[in-house]
């Protein structure tokens, strides 16, 4: 089992000895859908860490789009439990990537790009190539495209 999801199932452990029901059931659903990952395809396989962060990340995505969607429809405690099982979520995932760090990336990508031959918008797919792999987990994807797109522009 790999460190971040043994990680997981223990703090599963405790969570249900504490009776801490958010924090369990969140825990729950999270290993499950790390599981429905092993056993995706024709083999089932132990997800490495990496793999297991991208689920952990795809989980808290759902979560902060639930807590969106239930907000606008008026939901106040549902959008209130989403915004709480994202925050549990959100202990496991690197520490998020600060404006000024994801532009100096992006800006370092940007030169990378123009130095092969890439220039204007059309640069768009080569810099987002270079930045990806270097912000993977830390920025979302939105974000880096807003960030990629701001200096292409200028």
């Amino acid at each position: 089992m790999t460190t971040l999801k043994s990680k997981l199932q223990d703090d599963l452990n405790s969570a249900i000895k504490e009776r801490d029901e958010l924090r369990s059931s969140t825990l729950r659903l999270t290993l499950t859908a790390i599981t429905k990952e092993e056993v995706a395809g024709k083999t089932k396989r132990e997800l490495s860490d990496d793999e297991v962060l991208k689920v952990i990340t795809k989980e808290a995505k759902k979560r902060r789009e639930a807590a969106d969607a239930f907000a606008q429809g008026g939901r106040a405690e549902s959008a209130e439990r989403e915004k709480a099982e994202g925050e549990v979520l959100a202990e496991y995932l690197p520490q998020p990537m600060s404006d000024d760090e994801l532009d100096a990336i992006v800006a370092q990508a940007v030169e990378e790009a123009k130095a092969s031959g890439a220039e204007g918008p059309r640069a768009m797919g080569a810099v987002m190539k270079i930045v990806n792999p270097k912000v993977a987990g830390q920025a979302e994807g939105g974000r880096v495209a807003a960030a990629v797109k701001k200096l292409l522009a200028d």
